[in-house]
């Protein structure tokens, strides 16, 4: 799959299309169609030495038109590839939720979806296949709410024109809203000497309130709890060509670790495309089992389900380094979680003017 940059619309709606024209060939040499996929589960993602991310193994599972589960999937297929070409024939988009309601009007009913779930996998399906990403056949999810604030001047393409953009002055306290598609976005200037990804809209304002964007130099990005992709490609973009280090700051609980392996490493739903969405160099800054102890931060105990995630995030290989092993049977040991807005207990500024400060110092980030 090319990771570079977006494909126009003749080669999306090409690389689509040979995917139904191959549905087409196996049938007329008398073959049975299939489809073949890679098995995205966790034992099935392997580290890439080469390109420093998580990407999926050998295993692979396969769509045949032998049972009728599987020509119902294919033939669904079918059907999505010809609204997807149709789609860009006309330059037009639709979200992921539309393409769901959509299948309804469909002429066949076994070619209808039964439920998002299964349109939004499908989708999955076609971009690991076809090698083309859902952005470049102009599928998009809702919008995720993500905001940037920080000292980036950006142009970005709308449909009345190019307009230039200050992510500082020319925004509210909101920010600049990351648009489904970050690769139209052109970097123009900045001042920024780093990229801090927060989990929770309650510590981005706080930060923005406390002005760490401008004391800092720091650009500061809302992932809004499990980011979104044009997020993770934004933040890998300002990476890769800004030669900016990324730091993540969560909550303190299995499912925050998880949010940072996503945005250093990759999900395993997207494993084809950690070359794209994945920022392996990210480091993570906190909220740490440590700094529960260190700085008696209020706490709720583990649930069930918070153990068993930890447990299974030892045996998850984007987490088998000494540091996260480290911190999470700390985490086991004293069975207590804590979210990034309790520093407060220490004073709203404490976040500001201590514990962000002196723990980025310790990373070599200031």
């Amino acid at each position: 799959m090319s990771t570079d940059k977006s494909l126009d619309e003749a080669q999306a709606r090409e690389q689509l299309l040979d995917l139904a024209a191959d549905f087409y060939d196996q049938f007329a040499e008398g073959d049975v169609p299939k489809m073949q996929i890679p098995t995205r589960t966790k034992s099935n993602i392997e580290y890439d030495e080469d390109k420093d991310v998580w990407v999926y193994g050998d295993r692979s599972s396969t769509r045949s038109a032998k049972t009728v589960s599987g020509a119902q999937k294919l033939l669904k297929a079918t059907y999505t590839i010809d609204f997807l070409a149709q789609q860009l024939d006309e330059n037009r988009s639709s979200t992921l939720r539309e393409l769901y309601y959509l299948s309804e009007s469909w002429d066949l009913d076994e070619a209808q979806f039964n439920s998002q779930d299964e349109s939004n996998n499908l989708i999955e399906d076609l971009e690991i296949v076809s090698e083309v990403k859902r952005e470049d056949f102009h599928m998009r999810p809702e919008e995720s709410g993500a905001k940037v604030m920080g000292p980036l001047l950006l142009r970005e393409q709308t449909r009345r024109g190019d307009r230039e953009i200050h992510c500082q002055n020319d925004v509210g306290q909101g920010g600049y809203q990351i648009p489904n598609n970050p690769d139209t976005i052109e970097f123009l200037d900045n001042e920024a000497d780093f990229v801090l990804a927060v989990e929770t809209g309650g510590m981005r304002d706080r930060l923005v309130e406390n002005g760490f964007d401008d004391d800092f130099n720091c650009i500061v990005v809302h992932l809004g709890g499990q980011p979104a992709r044009a997020t993770r490609r934004l933040i890998k973009r300002m990476h890769d060509e800004l030669d900016l280090p990324v730091v993540v700051f969560a909550d303190g609980d299995p499912w925050s670790y998880r949010i940072y392996g996503s945005v250093a490493y990759g999900s395993i739903k997207s494993a084809h495309l950690s070359e794209y969405l994945a920022t392996p160099e990210a480091k993570y800054v906190g909220i740490r089992p440590e700094d529960i102890v260190e700085y008696d931060l209020p706490t709720d105990p583990l649930s069930d389900s918070d153990i068993n995630a930890l447990e299974s995030e030892l045996e998850d290989p984007r987490f088998q380094t000494e540091f996260w092993e480290e911190q999470i049977e700390l985490q086991l040991d004293i069975e207590k979680k804590s979210e990034q807005q309790s520093l407060a207990a220490r004073g709203l500024d404490f976040v500001t003017d201590t514990y962000l400060p002196e723990r980025l110092s310790e990373m070599g980030v200031l």
